[in-house]
């Protein structure tokens, strides 16, 4: 497992080593003395979710306060990154990535950092280990084509959550 920090403060790519042979795969999606030693420090993950989403579904962008640890187990999305965070020196930079059955690759998002993604193939199964526990009350989001943002979804018209159709710009949230 080779863990990449990006040009976002606090975000890091983890490419994971994948074992193939006849029977299948074998891969590890974190290990945390791996995420420790190249964070330099981690909160426990104390919670686990999984998503399928079908194609043209996109979900975002979400921006939690609490660290994730993201993972596609099955098919293959454009994940997008932003940052939130008023004092960060990347406040408002995107980040993007391909993430899937073709880039066994898991992405840490530090608290703060909008995510989202779309699915390109037929459905996409999706994990998330976070720091703190999903209450409800959290919710921030920002508009998924916010054009500040410029984020270049692969996708025109999404399928989207009536909650995402409601997302504030980046200017309205701020």
């Amino acid at each position: 497992m080779r863990i990449e920090p990006t040009h976002i403060e606090g975000l890091f790519t983890i490419r994971l080593d994948v074992h193939e042979d006849s029977r299948g795969l074998f891969l590890e999606t974190f290990r945390v003395s791996e995420l420790q030693k190249s964070l330099g420090s981690l909160q426990p993950f104390v919670q686990g979710c999984h998503s399928r989403s079908h194609q043209g579904v996109l979900r975002g962008l979400h921006a939690e306060p609490w660290d994730k640890l993201i993972y596609v187990v099955q098919g293959h999305v454009f994940s997008a990154l932003a940052d939130l965070r008023p004092t960060s020196p990347t406040f408002s930079q995107t980040f993007t990535l391909e993430l899937g059955d073709r880039n066994r690759t898991a992405v840490y998002v530090p608290s703060g950092l909008a995510h989202g993604f779309c699915v390109l193939s037929a459905t996409a199964d999706y994990t998330y280990l976070f720091t703190e526990e999903y209450s409800g009350q959290s919710k921030r989001a920002v508009a998924w084509n916010d054009p500040d943002l410029q984020i270049p979804w692969p996708i025109r018209e999404p399928i989207l959550s009536e909650a995402d159709r409601k997302n504030p710009t980046l200017r309205q949230l701020l």
